[in-house]
């Protein structure tokens, strides 16, 4: 079976700059060794993140790489509305997306969602740790 994660926007952000295993982690993706799982709200914070002041990327290559991402993942729409995590509420959305598609992992950088460990039995994953879980490897 194949696993399907949903990534928080700080991986696929990190993955276009940065590279490392959030990178692997959609190259895995790409070869279809895993399956991801993004909705509207996620897509849209990456969009207001990358073109933001914070990394300023122009407002139509953030658009190209938001349309990248949305062409690779399964797109589900939350059917529930979660509010668990008060300090910081946009990190809902990666726990309604997960719940919708039922995801076997969460894959997050962002510490309140890592803190959580797992959410409804979903695994809250660190990159370095989902690398691990799923035996991902590098094609190189």
């Amino acid at each position: 079976m194949t696993p399907l994660l949903v990534l928080d926007s700080n991986i696929y952000i990190s993955a276009v700059l940065f590279g490392g295993k959030p990178r692997l982690i959609i190259e895995t993706a790409l070869s279809g060794k895993v399956c991801l799982a993004v909705s509207t709200p996620i897509l849209e914070e990456i969009q207001d993140v990358l073109s933001g002041s914070k990394f300023g990327f122009p407002s139509t290559a953030a658009r190209e790489i938001v349309a990248e991402i949305a062409s690779l993942a399964e797109s589900v729409e939350p059917k529930e509305q979660v509010t668990l995590i008060t300090e910081d509420p946009d990190d809902d959305r990666i726990l309604e997306c997960a719940l919708a598609s039922g995801a076997d992992a969460i894959v997050s950088g962002d510490g309140h969602l890592l803190s959580l460990g797992s959410f409804r039995s979903i695994a809250v994953l660190s990159p370095a740790a989902c690398v691990e879980k799923f035996q991902l490897v590098s094609r190189a």
